[in-house]
């Protein structure tokens, strides 16, 4: 009996029957997992090798540029990523994608940026890297399918692949995986969408993976965690500008709006000041682009911080099929967001969409992502342009 068996063999059944693909023939494939040194992927591929597939890895590097900080973790992931694959005597191949990164993920998110809007570069991460480059690569190279650590579910519907909601929704990730192509999800494997994240660490331990403890990465894709803004402005000169009050108060300088998000509450440089609600923080309540003026108003629930509506673009449906004009369903307009009720509208020839909020939310950001759900199916989402 393998380990992973004598974990838990009806859990990890049902981990490994999350691909229908998979499910459906039970057959043996020539899976290739994107191995990023972390503790997740690490067991992606125990899960897969003991099934019986026939399992590869590939560390991907992304960013050339190691300026000496703790932010740049490479090596060390590599050594993780080498150990793991040596415990499961797997073969493990590097392969550097970081022009792509830079043309298709960075250079958007230094243009979004530029212009005063929040990217999610994690999205355009999976969309460009892991799930095409990587793809391509490893299909080029003889795998069947890929797999990574993520906590998602695939599933076929109709006629297409469906992307689900992990079984573990403290740990979801399909808010950073609607722009997934049907190539993609139907060569996809997710074995870690049916456990649960201590159950992951569990069987991380019982496999001797010196990244059991390892913390999850909550940088910027393949950059890692940094000083935000000293980061930044390495690429985009400050644009230095007024702080103001919603009445028009001057309290401060910032030092561009790249700089700062709806909601923010720190690092504004303003915290000593007092204002008509003495006891109350400051926060980011909006972005005048064309004065170059960043407004502030007092408290959390601030009025202007909240909306109803807004309106997206860039959409994309992961059924590879439009939605109906109008619908009815459930939306994300952050990651660990709690589902929220809305009403969406189509403007088929402006390719945007309107949405309805059934309640108003807080800090809707323009290019942040807004994500659709119909109960645990990811329909697929847009990004941000305004909200009213």
């Amino acid at each position: 009996m393998t380990l992973i068996e004598s974990f838990n063999p009806v859990l990890l059944d049902s981990a490994f029957n999350c691909c229908t693909s998979l499910k459906s023939t039970r057959m043996k494939h020539n899976i290739t997992v994107g191995m990023s040194g972390g503790v997740d992927s690490s067991v992606t591929a125990r899960i897969l090798l003991d099934q019986g597939h026939h399992v590869s890895a590939l560390f991907m590097k992304n960013w050339e540029e190691d300026d000496g900080t703790d932010a740049c973790t490479a090596v060390a992931d590599l050594a993780d990523a080498e150990q793991v694959c040596s415990v499961l005597g797997i073969p493990l191949k590097t392969v550097n994608f970081a022009h792509e990164y830079w043309e298709l993920v960075f250079e958007n998110f230094l243009s979004e940026s530029a212009a005063g809007r929040t990217p999610n570069p994690d999205i355009l991460c999976n969309q460009h890297i892991k799930f095409k480059a990587f793809l391509d690569f490893a299909l080029q190279n003889g795998a069947d399918k890929i797999a990574t650590g993520h906590y998602a579910r695939v599933e076929q519907r109709d006629g297409y692949f469906a992307l689900l909601k992990a079984q573990d929704l403290n740990k979801d990730q399909t808010y950073f995986l609607y722009r997934l192509t049907q190539k993609a999800l139907s060569r996809c494997v997710f074995p870690l969408g049916a456990l649960q994240k201590p159950e992951v660490r569990k069987i991380a331990i019982e496999s001797g993976f010196d990244n059991h403890a390892k913390k999850d990465s909550t940088g910027i894709c393949f950059i890692g965690e940094r000083n935000f803004r000293p980061f930044l402005q390495r690429f985009l000169p400050a644009q230095p500008g007024e702080i103001q009050t919603t009445e028009g108060q001057v309290l401060g300088e910032h030092q561009g709006l790249m700089y700062y998000t709806l909601g923010q509450r720190q690092g504004l440089g303003i915290g000593g000041v007092r204002g008509i609600e003495a006891e109350q923080p400051w926060y980011v309540v909006k972005k005048d682009l064309t004065s170059n003026v960043l407004m502030v108003g007092q408290g959390h629930d601030h009025p202007l911080l909240f909306s109803q509506t807004l309106t997206a673009n860039q959409l994309t449906w992961l059924s590879g099929h439009s939605q109906p004009q109008q619908f009815q369903c459930h939306a994300k307009s952050r990651y660990r967001q709690a589902d929220q009720a809305c009403h969406v509208e189509l403007d088929e020839a402006q390719k945007t969409c309107e949405v309805r909020f059934q309640h108003p939310q807080r800090a809707l950001t323009p290019g942040q992502s807004i994500v659709f759900y119909n109960d645990d199916e990811c329909l697929g989402g847009g990004v941000i342009q305004s909200s009213g």
